[in-house]
């Protein structure tokens, strides 16, 4: 298994920091296909809650609230968040009986869960955006490869043994310790801001990387799967691999904006 974790990781992060290296439509691009391919495992999940929700109905919601990010930033996006809802609500509306309330709330929280990986581009609208996102990455990543294995050698006491009965207490500050000393190391190679304030950002992306992955969990549970997917072989799906971003993303564009850029 951890081999195979590492193959798609040497093969998949050239990609991904390529787009992001470039920035612009490149980045917004390979977002909007992770976010299509997350939905689309999203919505599976959901069957297997036995709620009837609507892939294309989600699909337009998101494609739409994310073309309002890319064409006019944070505010677009906000500006669009009553059309989607208002779009998913109507469905309901038209396609009742078919889609019951609880499969329309279902649709809608779906898809302002994925449309959350839309601040994996807006981070790199913003003043120092490379370095942001670097750190997001840097920090995430660092993150989950601590916990696992600092969880398999020293984990005991269970984090949340009802949603993931593998994770533990001593894995998931291992984790943050982790995203802490990611976000340093890009640090040293982008000397942005004064050091205490990306050690803060490094804590809160392995706190909301837990949280995300956490939150996941909890999906899988209800639905009884052990992974969204297999498209990416040692981690399974799309969304098992970016669901500690879906709360990351959002948090770090929000601190750079409110604590740094603010």
């Amino acid at each position: 298994m951890l081999y195979k974790r590492v193959l798609s990781a040497v093969a998949g992060m050239p990609i991904l920091l390529l787009a992001v290296w470039y920035g612009g439509f490149a980045h917004f691009a390979l977002t909007v296909l992770i976010m299509v391919f997350a939905l689309y495992e999203l919505n599976k999940i959901f069957g297997g809650m036995n709620l009837k929700t609507s892939f294309p109905v989600m699909l337009a919601g998101v494609l739409v609230l994310s073309a309002s990010a890319f064409i006019g930033g944070p505010d677009a996006l906000g500006a669009a968040v009553m059309p989607v809802v208002a779009l998913l609500l109507l469905s309901g509306v038209f396609r009742y009986p078919e889609l019951a309330p609880g499969d329309v709330s279902a649709g809608l929280a779906g898809t302002l869960y994925i449309a959350l990986f839309i601040f994996f581009y807006l981070i790199r609208t913003l003043d120092g955006g490379l370095a942001w996102i670097l750190i997001m990455l840097s920090g995430t990543w660092a993150g989950d490869t601590v916990a696992y294995f600092v969880g398999k050698k020293f984990g005991r006491i269970k984090l949340a043994p009802l949603l993931s009965p593998g994770k533990t207490v001593e894995g998931a500050l291992g984790g943050i310790v982790g995203s802490t000393l990611g976000a340093v190391l890009v640090y040293t190679l982008y000397p942005v801001v004064l050091i205490y304030k990306v050690i803060a950002l490094g804590l809160l992306v392995g706190i909301f990387g837990v949280l995300g992955d956490l939150f996941e969990s909890s999906l899988k549970r209800t639905a009884g799967v052990k992974d969204t997917g297999l498209i990416i072989p040692g981690h399974g799906g799309v969304l098992d691999r970016f669901d500690s971003m879906l709360f990351t993303a959002p948090a770090v564009y929000y601190f750079v904006i409110l604590f740094i850029n603010g």
